[in-house]
């Protein structure tokens, strides 16, 4: 065997060596806990009780669970709303902000620096910020004469506010993104386009646009995802309510995980929102792929 033989078997021998720590922790702390969970879905497991074997009951009972279907059209309207919206907001941050200029820099971190808030924390300020009576927020309303509404406790702006405050946390990290798409464009192409008359919107629309699709992709992907999975927000800011409105998959299956000790019904629960995950995720590919960006 030649001594480069011998090198490459070595260094795949090292490269195995470095991964298997964290296959093995990956094997242990996700691939082991999904199969064991997707066991549970089909038991009426309930941690105080003798564990039994119930097939597809759970998934019966799934069909029937109105308030279910229920957090799946909450967060499917959160989903429409905020998945545009955190594009939107993003995008036009990142084309403001994609300059050499003095001062840029300072402004990229303080649209950053919500992303690194806990959402925990975050959540619980705006709960101030948006209360009734005391909050900034109202109280802002009230010097242009309007009587801000009790955001969190209405059902016609609940679902609203919640929004409104996850778009302030999110909105960084996605901008961050599209800077680095935009820098990725050639200037060429806009040199060229100025060239031929292009006005700025025609230079967006036939380039920009189409070098950000994967990027766009990307960004929205994460937005559906981070939707569907929605818990920290609504547990916090509404606890659900009012009249379920704010209430969502995730939230309901904490409910019935941990609060009711329904732990087969949860796994169950788990499992069709993991594909529903899986189909949004899917149907968002299908929309962003089209021909390749020219370059």
């Amino acid at each position: 065997m030649s001594s480069m033989g011998k090198l490459n078997q070595h260094q795949a021998r090292m490269a195995y060596l470095f991964i298997t720590p964290t296959m093995l922790l990956f094997i242990a702390f996700t691939i082991i806990p999904v199969i064991m969970a997707l066991y549970l879905s089909f038991t009426n497991y309930d941690v105080v009780s003798r564990m039994e074997f119930v097939k597809f009951d759970n998934y019966k009972k799934m069909l029937e669970d109105d308030l279910y279907w229920t957090t799946f059209k909450n967060v499917f309207f959160y989903a429409v709303v905020f998945v545009p919206l955190n594009i939107i907001i993003s995008l036009l941050l990142a084309m403001l902000l994609n300059f050499k200029r003095f001062g840029v820099k300072l402004f990229r971190t303080m649209n950053y620096l919500p992303t690194l808030t806990s959402s925990v924390a975050a959540a619980t300020v705006w709960i101030w910020l948006l209360h009734p009576e005391f909050g900034l927020v109202n109280n802002l309303l009230s010097y242009v004469g309007i009587t801000g509404p009790a955001w969190l406790a209405q059902t016609e702006t609940a679902m609203f506010s919640i929004i409104m405050v996850t778009l302030w946390q999110s909105v960084g990290s996605n901008m961050v993104i599209y800077i680095a798409g935009l820098q990725g464009v050639p200037d060429y192409l806009y040199e060229s386009a100025k060239l031929d008359g292009a006005t700025a919107f025609d230079r967006f629309r036939y380039i920009t646009w189409p070098q950000l699709r994967p990027t766009t992709f990307l960004v929205s992907t994460m937005a559906i995802i981070g939707a569907l999975q929605m818990f920290d927000q609504a547990f916090v800011l509404t606890q659900g309510g009012p009249g379920n409105v704010t209430k969502t998959p995730v939230y309901l299956i904490y409910n019935q995980g941990f609060n009711q000790l329904k732990m087969g019904y949860a796994s169950a629960q788990a499992f069709v929102l993991a594909v529903a995950i899986l189909i949004f995720s899917f149907i968002n590919m299908r929309i962003n792929k089209s021909e390749e960006p020219i370059v």
